[in-house]
């Protein structure tokens, strides 16, 4: 039996953004059969919010569209995660320099916005910590659509 192929989302502090592609793609992933293929975090450039759920605007933006956030904790990027993540999916481009910049493999790292069918101008998925509930759906939906892609193109690269 293979290793899983270990993806993490990376944002700054990891209570808003990350945690939404976390719990996104891990169901996806679940719901495709392939759970065990695949292991899925999130992590923030940060500390500042190490050890606290997901904002609670972000838990409720989860749940209202099925999913289940109610685990997730904080927890700041490692050089061990850098090291030992497959994907390392950077939020905005402020997160992907931060990667790259403490020695990331540029071939392991990309924006998520990357997928998102829509080809958004801005490469950056909006951070709504100061912002509204609304503003919360609307990154989710954005993270809903992009991560669907990031799982088709795992399922295509990932075939033996």
């Amino acid at each position: 039996m293979t290793a899983p192929y270990r993806i993490s989302f990376i944002c700054t502090g990891n209570i808003c953004r990350s945690p939404m592609g976390e719990v996104v793609l891990r169901q996806l992933i679940a719901d495709a059969g392939l759970a065990d293929r695949f292991e899925v975090t999130s992590r923030g450039t940060g500390g500042w919010h190490q050890g606290d759920p997901a904002d609670p605007r972000t838990l409720a933006a989860l749940a209202a569209r099925g999913y289940d956030g109610a685990t997730h904790r904080a927890a700041q990027l490692t050089d061990a995660d850098i090291r030992d993540h497959d994907l390392l999916i950077a939020l905005a481009r402020d997160h992907e320099r931060a990667l790259l910049d403490r020695g990331a493999d540029p071939d392991r790292v990309a924006l998520l916005t990357t997928w998102d069918p829509d080809q958004p101008s801005d490469p950056d998925v909006f951070d709504p910590y100061y912002s509204d509930a609304d503003a919360f759906d609307t990154v989710l939906t954005q993270v809903e659509r992009s991560a669907a892609a990031v799982l088709e193109q795992l399922r295509a690269s990932r075939r033996h």
